[in-house]
């Protein structure tokens, strides 16, 4: 184990979190495994945050830290944006939820099909995983088909249909370019896993046979134009244009993921690539940092939940969907967002993993920055990462290493070695980033 002023990594951590580690052991009593999110859990503890602003996180025990993984990309204003706070207290005072619409709900959805073509009609959601459950269900009623795809090692939240094939085995999942369909958690049932159909991501040749295979079957394609939780990995144009052909010719709907990638551009990463989805699954920053996701696309597809002429063939409940607090603050947020703020961060996000290809270079060590504007992720490996498979391929014990080694040097990121950006940050923050990961190497 690395050491770090005569102490491993760890112990260094250990001492620097002493009260994230007695309220660990409080939480443990009330909570399974003191966490309520099993995203943000890593051995031996998590920090314990007590506040944020702009770029920075603070936790209980009075470590400062630049937060490079913005709870998991969704806060793209950082902390407490006072846009963002000024709208929320506006509204918090005048109510929070109601067994009613809002106008709040009609200008965010105007916002948001105003920059995502694709988008006539939207539904909003209180998670991604509800907006992906119900952009499934619409695309098998539209069908009438019962199976859906999905690239291995995609992560669309937690649903049923979703929770196949999330981080497989590959000794268990069998081919790379034929890979088995293997659920991602106990109690996902064997005729759940039997409707999904599992491809290789960025595998245009491979993916195209196992979609023809089934094509009578297949409902939907869902994908992520970046593959996020297995390493922020960008689809290959050719790839997603292939795919967009391939969907139509057999009368199978393509959902795009854009809920991590709507950050990249004004029209998300459909509007980069030039790809028109049928269905659009979206979440992170259009709720401005509140519970808010959606689901929107074609408009004679999205009449599936029409109530107007009675009860509709698929009807949507939620206690908290469209809620004001998340649509105030969602909105603020994209009112924030420029032309300028998109292509600036992006820019800053290229300029990071150039940096760090050239420190590891300079080091002589073995290692891979994948992404997209501004996302990236670390890989220690010489393998070029393409799929969930190369991803694979990485260094565990390194990369837990250098994560604690971040940690200790003031940076946040996700263990998983995820990062992405903030408006608030700059040069200042991206140098730090490079020396924090310098020093880690080094320790």
């Amino acid at each position: 184990m690395a050491k770090v002023y005569g102490k491993t990594v760890i112990e260094e951590y250990l001492s620097r979190n002493r009260r994230s580690k007695e309220l660990h052991e409080r939480a443990r009593s009330v909570l399974p495994g003191g966490i309520t999110r099993t995203s943000v859990y890593f051995d031996p503890f998590p920090p314990y945050v007590a506040r944020g602003l702009g770029s920075r996180i603070t936790d209980i025990d009075g470590n400062e830290r630049i937060d490079f993984s913005n709870n998991y990309t969704s806060l793209i204003l950082g902390h407490c944006p006072p846009s963002v706070v000024a709208a929320v207290q506006g509204q918090v005072g005048r109510g929070s939820a109601f067994a009613a619409p809002t106008p709040h709900e009609v200008g965010l959805a105007e916002r948001i099909i105003g920059r995502v073509p694709s988008v006539q009609r939207i539904r909003f959601a209180s998670s991604g995983t509800e907006a992906v459950m119900f952009a499934l269900r619409l695309a098998r009623a539209r069908t009438g088909r019962r199976k859906v795809a999905k690239a291995e090692g995609g992560f669309h939240g937690t649903s049923e249909y979703a929770a196949v094939s999330v981080s497989p085995d590959p000794a268990e999942a069998g081919d790379a370019r034929s890979p088995a369909a293997l659920p991602a958690a106990s109690g996902v049932t064997d005729g759940v896993v039997g409707d999904v159909v599992v491809f290789p991501f960025n595998d245009g040749e491979a993916t195209e046979a196992i979609i023809r295979r089934h094509r009578e079957d297949l409902a939907a394609v869902i994908i992520e134009p970046v593959l996020g939780s297995s390493g922020m990995i960008p689809a290959r144009r050719d790839y997603l244009e292939r795919l967009r052909d391939l969907t139509a010719r057999h009368g199978i709907l393509l959902i795009l993921d854009e809920i991590i990638t709507l950050r990249l551009a004004a029209g998300g990463a459909q509007s980069l690539y030039g790809i028109a989805p049928d269905l659009t699954v979206m979440g992170k920053i259009i709720g401005g940092g509140y519970p808010v996701a959606a689901f929107g696309g074609r408009a004679e597809i999205m009449a599936l939940l029409d109530p107007a002429g009675g009860r509709p063939p698929i009807p949507q409940s939620g206690t908290f969907n469209g809620n004001p607090i998340g649509m105030v603050a969602g909105a603020a947020t994209l009112d924030a967002l420029t032309p300028a703020d998109y292509e600036r961060l992006n820019t800053m996000g290229d300029d990071l993993r150039q940096r760090l290809r050239a420190l590891f270079a300079r080091k002589g060590v073995a290692a891979q920055v994948t992404g997209m504007g501004s996302l990236l992720n670390l890989h220690f490996t010489d393998v070029e990462v393409t799929d969930f498979r190369t991803m694979r391929t990485g260094d565990a014990g390194r990369l837990r290493r250098v994560f604690f080694g971040l940690l200790n040097e003031g940076i946040f990121v996700a263990p998983r070695g995820m990062a992405c950006l903030s408006t608030p940050m700059g040069e200042e923050e991206i140098a730090a980033f490079v020396r924090a990961v310098e020093r880690a190497l080094d320790g």
